[in-house]
């Protein structure tokens, strides 16, 4: 079964959308079958990915509504082993329609449960707001992704985060786990780098990952060519790191697998 990741802030601007169609893409150009959920309703993972935004093409919001499965919203990115559900302005309605429907932060982990055999990993791209959105994709998710830019409001933002993340834990009974805190845009020629570093690792300990994601005009010019990193210059220290990341990620969830099967 797919594992199934929501990469997740509720700050925006920290590299969310950037951080899961790349270590999307590196997952895929090691023949792992990815998916990518775009739960933002500016739909930045979807031109990301190089698929334009449809109104007319089915879509996330069409999902969630329960007026399609997931199968039929899904496309395939132009990257082998790599599909999307995209996502368009529509979206901004769905936080308003789906209020009055029973089981309102069920919804994507229903519709996810059809298609959670076809792939290895499942990412979500989170809309930076805690919403029914976010909250949909969090009650999807075996686990949370939480990039994090180093600046001096960043210990800030992520305590709320993880206030959020237990009280779904105690309050809806899902067991949430983090996946990972991962540091994006970093210089460490900068002090405040370095520090906000520091604190982030004393706080978070093992939860803050190994692999670091540098600040780089390569990866921030892909998008605008619908490209990951990996296809567009992967020879640039962007596609570097998220190659690295995708190997921590898979390295950690071995890990995860074979303590919990020396358990049982």
């Amino acid at each position: 079964m797919g594992k199934v990741i929501a990469v997740t802030n509720q700050k925006g601007g920290v590299g969310k959308t950037t951080t899961a169609i790349n270590l999307a893409a590196s997952l895929a150009v090691s023949d792992i079958r990815v998916l990518v959920i775009d739960s933002d309703p500016q739909g930045n993972a979807t031109t990301g990915l190089g698929i334009s935004k449809d109104p007319a093409r089915p879509s996330l919001y069409n999902v969630l509504l329960g007026q399609l499965e997931i199968r039929d919203a899904i496309v395939k990115a132009e990257l082998d082993g790599l599909d999307l559900v995209p996502a368009d302005k529509n979206l901004v309605g769905a936080n308003l329609e789906l209020v009055d429907l029973p089981h309102r932060e069920m919804r994507l982990r229903q519709k996810i449960d059809a298609v959670r055999a076809d792939y290895g990993f499942i990412l979500i791209d989170c809309p930076p707001a805690l919403d029914l959105l976010t909250l949909n994709a969090l009650m999807a998710a075996d686990s949370v992704l939480i990039p994090i830019q180093c600046e001096f409001f960043a210990l800030e933002g992520i305590s709320e985060l993880i206030a959020t993340i237990d009280r779904i834990r105690d309050n809806l009974q899902h067991p949430l786990q983090i996946e990972g805190i991962l540091l994006t845009m970093f210089d460490d020629r900068t002090n405040l780098t370095r520090q906000v570093a520091a604190d982030l690792k004393e706080f978070f300990g093992n939860d803050v990952l190994h692999t670091v994601i540098p600040r780089s005009v390569r990866l921030a010019e892909a998008p605008s060519h619908g490209k990951p990193i990996v296809t567009y210059d992967v020879r640039s220290r962007g596609a570097e790191s998220y190659i690295q990341l995708a190997k921590e990620l898979l390295d950690r969830d071995h890990a995860t697998r074979k303590s919990a099967q020396s358990i049982g």
